[in-house]
């Protein structure tokens, strides 16, 4: 079996081409920097964050997602398959490659917690804070949210 599952951000925004012929196809390419798991050792000055750099392949609808929704720093979830290969450059060197050829993506965090024009924006910002609760414990709603938006009614 040849099933791979990542959580990572992505270094820069994705590499979008499309291939040539009678239907043309999206093919994205972007790299996640996915954390390692670090033990942790008796001296906490010893440890240091690391991460793997994996380059992804997204084909066609998946491809334009990502070059329409995915971001540098973006985290997402990726399941898909490894795929390896090689080619030779042209210095007349054999170069191996291994990369996940994507068959799901996700968000792996909500918009409100992603960093937004570099500001941080947290959820309190867009959602009532239980403390501005009134005397009978139910949060006073903003006059600028409709009854529409509320899951009741």
């Amino acid at each position: 079996m040849n099933k791979v599952v990542l959580m990572g951000r992505l270094t820069r925004e994705p590499d979008i081409r499309y291939s040539q012929g009678e239907r043309a196809m999206a093919i994205a390419r972007y790299t996640l920097a996915v954390d390692r798991r670090v033990r942790r050792s008796m001296d906490s000055s010893m440890e240091q964050q690391t991460a793997d750099f994996i380059n992804c392949v997204a084909f066609d609808r998946s491809a334009e997602f990502a070059e329409k929704y995915f971001h540098q720093g973006t985290k997402i979830a990726v399941s898909g398959r490894i795929q390896t290969g090689s080619y030779v450059n042209k210095e007349g060197q054999k170069v191996y490659t291994t990369e996940v050829i994507v068959e799901d993506q996700e968000f792996a965090e909500s918009k409100a917690a992603s960093t937004t024009n570099g500001e941080q924006m947290t959820e309190s910002a867009r959602v009532p804070n239980p403390s501005n609760a009134i005397g009978d414990g139910f949060i006073n709603i903003p006059d600028e949210v409709d009854d529409e938006g509320l899951p009741f009614n």
